[in-house]
């Protein structure tokens, strides 16, 4: 800013300079040329040296000018020695020719195009320095222009005068132009000029110099050095020219219908007047806020004399205003307001009506909405009009269902009723009853694409798309502001069914919402609207609702906020959008839908600070809110929870395939972690004969029957001689149903009832011996063959038994056993151990048996 102003007065100062220069320049030639022209003032008064002519002082602008500079012989600066003259115009020097006599002391100069308005023309004998002898002023610029539009007005206000102004033209001359008026009163046969001072363009004539009821001559000349210009003249009447006071309009009254009489006077300045004037008056109603368009003319009346105006409206007040004139003068201005009343009459016309119906199929009575306005053809021809509502056609409190005032009537009639009848009210009488038939609402959507754009203030466009046209009659156009709920501010207009557009006007108010609807209407009913709110102008929301933190994550966080009241959003809300940013990173935008008012904020810094603020738009502008300040949490509770189910369901599905594994593998991994070892000690077969394997053995004669399931011995009798292949395919042959293979082969009476079907018990062991088929006494003892089943002998709990049948002696060497067959050593060393162990292991006993029938 300092430096700004330094510039400032650095260049005013430079200007002043350079102006201060040029002063100086121009003075000290003029001094010169004065003093060289008109010689030096003393004694002997001495002549100047040289004399300049130019063709003219004063020339268009543009045009050339000629010069010629004549030296004395007796000037000092020329006797003696050669003249050298030159000539500058201003400061810029310009080629010379000699003069005709081709005399040294004869110059002559032509400046082709002067461009200058006024400059000096100087000529100079060359020297050091150079001598100016003489010069002259050289003026340009342009003839003036014919004064154009001159007009004159008469003041017939005390005292009077009549003004006459002119329009003097763009051109500028760049000399001096003189305005002069002047008129010429034909019954006085007078003239007169009237000088104008510089720059004024309009003169006041006394009265003394016209006369009102005469004609004269009035016209503008403009002269300067160049030439003159003079406009058109113009002929008038100074009366014909006067713009007269408003008048005064002192009572309007009717006197019969449809008229209304204006008496009036002029002003008490104008009151002499006796001639008729022309009036002109425009009206209007008392609802209403415009003058009629054209006023009405009405003739040319004297002050004395009234004005009728006829075919307006009964019973309805008007106000009125007049304007009078003089011929051709201009009007005067209009006249204060002032009110009357025609007479009444009863109301004339139909009405318009809406009617918006509710209540179901179950209800016997239903709620009626009805709305009402006036129609072209209807009068009210009263100021005090009220409505009825009836369920009958003829007049009556009878069948009543409603009285108002207002435009709008809410009442429940029987769902039986099709029909009720409007009329209007006044004083004088009622008009003809409008009918009004009910429609029923339907639940049909006869529309769609509804829209409304805002043509200028007072109006909107609402357009909409037809669905169906089947029992089609129209559509119906319904808007009210939202803003009140004064039912009588409802407005609706009718359309054909072929109409999809229609132009609304009305007092609608800027920044203020408007809920406009268009219903279908069908033959049998009214079907379902569609409505958009529309403002006539938009601006920026007067408030930004507060940001309230609902949930925050670890790198996310839900903001939320409250609708902005109704009376606050001044249009239709566009968007809101988000600004957050933190110290590391840039600013960021997150865009939220205008009808959830929530947004979720992402890809967060954990254990960040951020600020955020909303900026609200509407289709008029945007306004910013509050600044807040959040902070996103290290872990938060969902991805905790999140971590901690995910770590169970893998944990739960990691046991369930484990689970499912060892049922798979059931068996197999039984016999691999615990082995089925048969415990022949715990064994017990009380009873073993050659009609069952099973054990039946009573105590007495009550008790149940304790079946043990067992194992059961397969017994092989091999002859004497046989080999070992012979044994080892026996065998084998016998491994798919070792249980009845001793039968097969001897006979055997032990298991007549085994069946190898039975899978519930397996051969614990099969013991091949000679038995008493015919072969002879084995030279050693019977070879014991252990099963590979692991199935237990018994269905009992297992309990503990050696794995093997050997000992171990007191010294850690091994003694065997022999269980299998009569053995001698076995017999006469440890007779009393095998007769014990008999009773440990029933089976052996078995085996015992069979050895001793064997023998």
């Amino acid at each position: 800013m300092k430096n700004c102003n330094l510039r400032k007065m650095h260049f005013i100062l430079a200007s002043l300079t350079g102006f201060i220069i040029m002063i100086s320049t121009w003075v000290s030639v003029i001094v010169m040329l004065l003093a060289l022209v008109n010689g030096a003032r003393n004694e002997d008064d001495v002549e100047p040296c040289a004399t300049v002519q130019s063709s003219s002082s004063v020339v268009p602008l543009g045009s050339n000018v000629t010069a010629t500079c004549v030296i004395r012989e007796d000037c000092p600066l020329a006797i003696g020695q050669a003249v050298h003259i030159e000539w500058h115009l201003g400061s810029r020097f310009l080629p010379s020719s000699p003069g005709a006599n081709d005399s040294s002391r004869v110059s002559q100069v032509v400046v082709p195009s002067f461009n200058h308005t006024r400059a000096f023309l100087t000529c100079s004998v060359r020297g050091s320095p150079a001598q100016v002898v003489g010069g002259v002023q050289i003026r340009a610029g342009y003839p003036p222009e014919a004064p154009q539009s001159l007009t004159c007005q008469t003041n017939l206000t005390k005292p009077n005068t009549l003004t006459c102004s002119w329009d003097p033209g763009q051109l500028e001359t760049h000399l001096l132009t003189k305005y002069t008026l002047h008129t010429e009163v034909w019954d006085l046969n007078q003239n007169y000029t009237y000088e104008i001072l510089p720059g004024v363009h309009q003169y006041t004539i006394p009265r003394s110099d016209f006369v009102l009821f005469s004609d004269m001559e009035v016209y503008v000349k403009a002269r300067n050095d160049l030439g003159e210009a003079t406009t058109e003249h113009i002929i008038l009447e100074p009366v014909s020219a006067a713009k007269f006071d408003p008048p005064i309009i002192l009572q309007a009254v009717s006197t019969k219908y449809g008229c209304l009489k204006l008496s009036w006077r002029l002003s008490h300045h104008q009151d002499w007047m006796l001639e008729a004037l022309n009036l002109e008056v425009r009206l209007k109603t008392a609802d209403s806020s415009q003058w009629t368009e054209q006023p009405i003319p009405v003739g040319r009346f004297r002050t004395s004399r009234p004005v009728s105006l006829c075919r307006l409206l009964h019973g309805t007040r008007y106000a009125a205003q007049i304007r009078v004139r003089y011929k051709q003068s201009p009007w005067s201005d209009w006249s204060s307001s002032h009110s009357g009343v025609t007479l009444e009459s009863a109301p004339t016309g139909r009405l318009d009506s809406w009617t918006k119906v509710s209540g179901n199929h179950m209800n016997e009575t239903l709620n009626i909405h009805l709305f009402w306005k006036p129609s072209k053809q209807f009068h009210a021809n009263s100021q005090n009009v009220s409505y009825t509502v009836s369920v009958q056609r003829l007049p009556g409190e009878r069948g009543k269902v409603c009285s108002t005032t207002r435009n709008h009537c809410t009442f429940r009639i029987p769902r039986k009723v099709r029909k009720v009848f409007l009329r209007a009210v006044n004083a004088v009488g009622k008009s003809p009853p409008t009918e009004v038939r009910i429609y029923l609402p339907k639940a049909v959507a006869g529309i769609s694409d509804a829209t409304v754009v805002p043509r200028d203030d007072r109006s909107f466009l609402v357009q909409w798309r037809s669905l169906v046209s089947f029992g089609l009659t129209g559509f119906v156009v319904e808007w009210r502001p939202l803003l009140k709920s004064d039912l009588s501010l409802t407005q609706f207009e009718m359309t054909d069914r072929n109409q999809t557009s229609l132009v609304i006007t009305g007092s609608f108010e800027p920044y203020k919402p408007y809920g406009i609807s268009v219903y279908p209407r069908f033959k049998d009913g009214i079907g379902l609207p569609q409505t958009v709110n529309a403002y006539s102008r938009q601006k920026a929301p007067s408030m930004v609702p507060k940001i309230t933190i609902k949930k925050t994550w670890q790198s996310q966080i839900e903001l939320i906020w409250d609708e902005i009241p109704l009376d606050q959003r001044n249009g239709i809300i566009k968007n809101y959008k988000v600004f957050f940013w933190n110290a590391k990173g840039p600013i960021n935008v997150a865009h939220a839908d205008p009808t959830e008012r929530r947004v979720v904020l992402t890809d967060l810094d954990s254990v960040s600070l951020y600020e955020a603020f909303m900026m609200v738009s509407t289709f008029g502008g945007s306004r910013n809110g509050s600044t807040i300040n959040f902070e996103t949490e290290p872990l938060d509770s969902l991805s905790i929870l999140i971590i901690v189910i995910g770590s169970l369901v893998g944990l739960l599905l990691f046991i369930f395939v484990i689970l499912m594994t060892c049922f798979s593998y059931q068996k197999r991994l039984k016999g691999h972690f615990w082995p089925a070892v048969p415990d022949p000690a715990n064994s017990s077969i009380k009873r073993w004969t050659s009609e069952s394997t099973q054990d039946s053995y009573l105590t007495s004669d009550n008790e149940e029957p304790n079946l043990v399931y067992l194992s059961h011995l397969s017994f092989l009798d091999l002859p004497a001689k046989i080999s070992k292949e012979d044994h080892d395919d026996l065998w084998l042959n016998s491994s798919e149903d070792t249980s009845d293979l001793g039968e097969s082969i001897c006979g055997s009476p032990f298991i007549p009832g085994y069946s190898g079907s039975n899978s519930d018990s397996v051969p614990y062991a099969t013991v091949i011996f000679s038995g008493p088929c015919s072969s002879p006494t084995l030279e050693g003892p019977p070879v014991y063959l252990r099963s590979e089943s692991t199935q237990p002998l018994l269905e009992s709990e297992e309990t503990f038994s050696p794995k093997c049948y050997q000992n171990m002696a007191t010294d850690q060497r091994p003694t065997e056993q022999c269980f299998f067959g009569p053995d001698l050593d076995c017999v006469t060393n440890k007779g009393k151990e095998l007769e014990t162990m008999w009773d440990d292991f029933p089976f052996l006993r078995a085996l015992a048996m069979t050895e001793t029938e064997i023998d």
